[in-house]
């Protein structure tokens, strides 16, 4: 079956459409579509992992046509964090 992985890093995002067999689970399809060596950063057994957008375990098995998204961590909080476009209104 064929499943899309994503995965978006600060100026860079990636987004494979690979080939698993029926029976994949998340962990499999990340492994299979060569992501952690693009990315070797990733640390599968901290980082929160889902499909189209709901957090998953990776032991999860995958449909046909969905959507493997790594999740990196906020960093800032975003309550705290000016909006980009609020300066756009002083102007």
């Amino acid at each position: 079956m064929q499943i899309g992985v994503a995965y978006s890093e600060p100026g860079q995002q990636i987004w494979l459409n690979i080939e698993v067999p029926d029976t994949a689970t998340i962990r499999e399809a990340i492994e299979r579509s060569g992501i952690l060596k693009q990315f070797p950063q990733i640390d599968l057994e901290t980082q929160k992992v889902g499909v189209f957008g709901k957090l998953s375990k990776l032991d999860s098995a995958l449909r046909p046509g969905d959507r493997v998204e790594i999740y990196r961590a906020i960093i800032c909080d975003p309550a705290t964090v000016p909006r980009k476009d609020a300066d756009d209104d002083e102007e």
